[in-house]
């Protein structure tokens, strides 16, 4: 029995196996243990990637096809979405559930990284996330609507 996938319900390890089949799309635990093996950090055994693999299949990660003598695992859960709700967690956990905090976070030490093309496409994000058709923003980040009430 199979219950609905949490992305951010996973373990670091769970997490690498994770990358690894969504950068190949499907794999074999041979396969998956042979990305693993480029890790320095982490050389695990056949069997430890076989049982982490039916345990991210019982989470709702996972599913597996038989190819002949050999299961073939497949991501459950798109990318994307597992993306979003990881980084839901981390926003939650970390930052207070504050959008600002992470992208002050982000930039309070890295901004002198990014390049002008970079920052220009940051701002066209920020500006097409906040406006809409019946209000626009202030500088101070209000409405405009709210910026005349404070006064």
């Amino acid at each position: 029995m199979t219950r609905k996938a949490r992305p951010d319900a996973l373990s670091k390890r769970e997490r690498q196996i994770m990358d690894v089949l969504y950068r190949l799309e499907q794999a074999t635990v041979g396969q998956v243990l042979a990305q693993l093996d480029n890790d320095p950090h982490y050389s695990p055994h056949y069997s430890t990637i076989r049982a982490q693999l039916k345990i991210l299949e019982q989470k709702g990660h996972v599913r597996h096809e038989e190819h002949g003598l050999r299961y073939m695992y497949f991501p459950v859960v798109p990318r994307h979405l597992a993306r979003r709700s990881a980084l839901r967690h981390l926003i939650d956990t970390f930052f207070d559930g504050s959008a600002e905090k992470v992208v002050s976070a982000l930039l309070g030490g890295e901004a002198h990284h990014l390049s002008p093309e970079e920052i220009g496409r940051l701002r066209q994000i920020v500006s097409e996330n906040t406006k809409s058709p019946h209000q626009s923003l202030s500088r101070s980040g209000r409405p405009a609507s709210q910026r005349e009430n404070a006064r």
